[in-house]
């Protein structure tokens, strides 16, 4: 499944994600020098709410949570500096532009006269006021391994592969949608005997029925928000997790579905390229939640009192809609890219990516495009736990043909850590590499918007990429003369190292833990994203 949607809990995953806080000792750190990796690890009491919704902004020594120390970046290094205006492109699922903890923060193209239905600034998008739709009115699609399917054998590798991975999705697909159903009935049993469908763990202790059927759901409900955290709502969790069971079967891996029909384009043509509308949201705004929720990571307004707080303040959100409910196609890729870069984003952030990628030349020239136009691209590193330096884990759009040598400077890929510091930081649905996974960052349990001035905890390398990019766009307001390569490089060289050994992935088998490695075995830098320390060797760069 593409990580364009936010990680959804599997019922496995359900009853063993891990609810600890493990945090690292408080030291006291000098002003203006490097924040570096502590050694002395403790237990620590669970977040406060206010401490969970910001904690990706927090400081590992100050606060003992791994987060980017924005907090402090803003506190200690950018009290009475002005920065420029940096326009971010969000590809994605779409914005809802109108929430209003995103109000003024939003891009809008001063050439094109609103609504008059002509193409002002002939660029040959008409009334593109706040970017484009590509997607139109498209909402679900195929996997990409199931438009390779549906094309037939042509004798091709990549078909084998596709089809026994579609073979082997589908049938996991039939297991969940049964997972599913039986945690919609344990939920259903509890909901009944509480006479209310919003309950928390405490509840569940007064549940004193002897009913065998009641108690077993007690048992099971308990051990899930024993394991799942806090933030955990079983009516909306269970819910989400049973639609995306069904959109799996009904749209991602229905051969019989066609999800492109009503865009009315040739997807097979990357010279038919103008298609889709000016509507950033799509048909149905709730359907934009993943892409909003990144462009609040981002950008919703700082310290407001409203939700959470976005990474960067000197920001103009540029929506691109690309990715729908399934697979993206490279031709949408390619052209969301190039459209961002030619309407002025320095950073572009793509929480998208898929396994199969037939026409993965067009993203390639757009992100070299990009690279010659000096735009950084933040990419997801996805949701999988596998090691994507292995080849038949390979997550596109990437930036190298090999899976080796990368053929631009202007990529990076992001993975995703959870708040507690020590050996099981690295978030175990992130995908990790040490050629091909560039630095990791928060990406669990974030807390920010989602369409209909809404807020919701959402997770995911999809959530770790926008706070990457947050940072980077950061640098690029209060350091603007350096490149999109040095930007990258400051990133990933200024981040705080991973403690020196981590449980990197799932494991082969249900249940089972995988054993601590070494941190050199997660990424090119075995480090997390660090805005304090991104802007003090930006300083330092921008002077030589």
């Amino acid at each position: 499944m593409s990580h364009i949607k936010p990680l959804k809990l599997s019922a496995f995953a359900l009853l063993v994600l891990a609810g600890c806080s493990a945090t690292v000792q408080a030291q006291v750190s000098t002003s203006k020098e490097f924040i570096t990796a502590p050694t002395a690890v403790v237990k620590k009491a669970p977040l406060s709410e206010n401490e969970l919704k910001r904690w990706s902004h927090l400081d590992l020594i100050k606060d003992s949570i791994p987060g980017m120390s924005v907090d402090k970046a803003y506190a200690e290094l950018l009290q009475g500096k002005k920065g420029q205006k940096v326009i971010v492109g969000i590809v994605d699922s779409g914005v809802d532009i109108e929430h209003e903890d995103l109000q003024g923060m939003i891009w809008t193209n001063k050439k094109e006269i609103p609504g008059n239905g002509i193409d002002d600034d002939k660029n040959g998008f008409i009334d593109d006021v706040h970017g484009w739709n590509f997607l139109g009115d498209a909402v679900h699609e195929n996997l990409e391994m199931t438009r390779v399917v549906k094309k037939g054998d042509d004798g091709s590798a990549e078909y084998k592969t596709a089809l026994a991975e579609y073979t082997k999705k589908y049938e996991e697909a039939l297991q969940d949608k049964q997972q599913a159903d039986f945690l919609l009935d344990v939920h259903n049993t509890i909901k009944k005997e509480l006479n209310k469908s919003d309950y928390k763990l405490e509840d569940l202790s007064k549940i004193t029925s002897t009913d065998p059927k009641v108690s077993r759901s007690k048992m099971i409900m308990t051990q899930i928000f024993t394991n799942a955290g806090p933030t955990f709502n079983p009516e909306s969790e269970l819910t989400e997790y049973s639609e995306q069971v069904e959109d799996q079967l009904k749209y991602n891996l229905n051969k019989d579905f066609d999800g492109r029909k009503i865009v009315g384009d040739n997807p097979e043509d990357i010279k038919n390229n103008r298609y889709g509308n000016n509507i950033v949201f799509g048909p149905d705004k709730e359907k934009a939640l993943h892409g909003t929720h990144v462009a609040g990571i981002i950008a919703q307004i700082r310290g407001n009192n409203l939700g959470g707080d976005g990474v960067a303040t000197n920001v103009e959100i540029l929506t691109v809609r690309a990715v729908p409910d399934g697979d993206e196609y490279d031709k949408d890729i390619a052209l969301a890219i190039r459209y961002a870069v030619d309407n002025g984003a320095k950073v572009i952030n793509g929480s998208f990516g898929k396994s199969f990628s037939p026409h993965k030349e067009w993203v390639y020239d757009a992100i070299k495009y990009a690279e010659k136009k000096d735009v950084l691209i933040v990419h997801a590193a996805g949701n999988d736990g596998y090691n994507i330096d292995e080849a038949k884990n390979i997550n596109y759009p990437n930036d190298s043909k090999d899976n080796v040598k990368e053929f631009a400077s202007n990529l990076i890929t992001i993975g995703a850590i959870n708040k507690s510091y020590g050996e099981n930081v690295v978030a175990s649905f992130s995908n990790f590499g040490k050629i091909n996974v560039d630095v990791f960052a928060p990406g669990e349990e974030i807390y920010a918007t989602v369409p209909n001035n809404k807020y919701k905890y959402l997770q995911g390398t999809s959530m770790a990429s926008p706070n990457a990019a947050g940072v980077a766009a950061l640098i690029r307001s209060y350091y603007p003369k350096l490149k999109a390569a040095q930007v990258k490089k400051i990133l990933m060289d200024s981040g705080v190292a991973l403690p020196s050994t981590v449980v990197l992935g799932t494991g082969e088998n249900p249940g089972e833990k995988p054993a601590p490695v070494s941190s050199v075995e997660s990424s090119k830098t075995a480090k997390m994203v660090n805005a304090y320390n991104a802007l003090l060797m930006a300083e330092k760069m921008s002077k030589k």
